[in-house]
């Protein structure tokens, strides 16, 4: 039986580390404006309850069975530490419902983030096309992006103050 976490078709499992406290990057996780920078439209209706729900849009993918449309539900989420939302496509005849979880966990002075993206059909070609793609965007790009949002503002300085 193989161990490796990346034979488990079901689930993308990503780390990223951020040299960052939790807190900010607990920010780019939950708070609405920074949202909206790196996940799908609609992401600033986001609020940090469980039970809240709200949609995300994006591009419809037809291959992956896609419609372009996600229906997001925050399940559980414990501050600074964990965050459980689940992600369904608005269209039922597409079966895709996954569930996020982001858990943050301090390194030295910075945070090591994981995210568990779980409840693909590794029997459903649209699915596995769905994980594909998820995964290289989560790797690529989104966590990349979401380490720019954790970063602290730059100030600007006016020349001679």
């Amino acid at each position: 039986m193989s161990t490796d976490p990346d034979d488990d078709l079901t689930t993308i499992r990503v780390d990223q580390f951020y040299p960052h406290p939790p807190a900010k990057v607990w920010r780019a996780l939950t708070e609405p404006s920074l949202l909206a920078q790196w996940q799908m439209p609609g992401a600033a209706d986001f609020r940090l309850r469980v039970g809240h729900r709200y949609r995300m849009t994006s591009v419809p993918r037809p291959h992956s069975k896609f419609s372009g449309v996600v229906d997001v539900e925050v399940l559980a989420y414990d501050a600074e530490r964990m965050l459980c939302v689940r992600w369904r496509d608005a269209d039922p005849a597409n079966p895709a419902d996954w569930t996020l979880t982001w858990t943050l966990e301090q390194e030295g002075r910075g945070t090591r983030l994981f995210l568990v993206h779980d409840g693909f059909d590794p029997d459903d070609p649209a699915q596995m096309m769905a994980r594909k793609i998820m995964d290289g965007g989560w790797r690529s790009h989104v966590l990349r992006v979401l380490g720019a949002d954790a970063r602290p503002a730059r100030v600007r300085r006016t020349p001679g103050l």
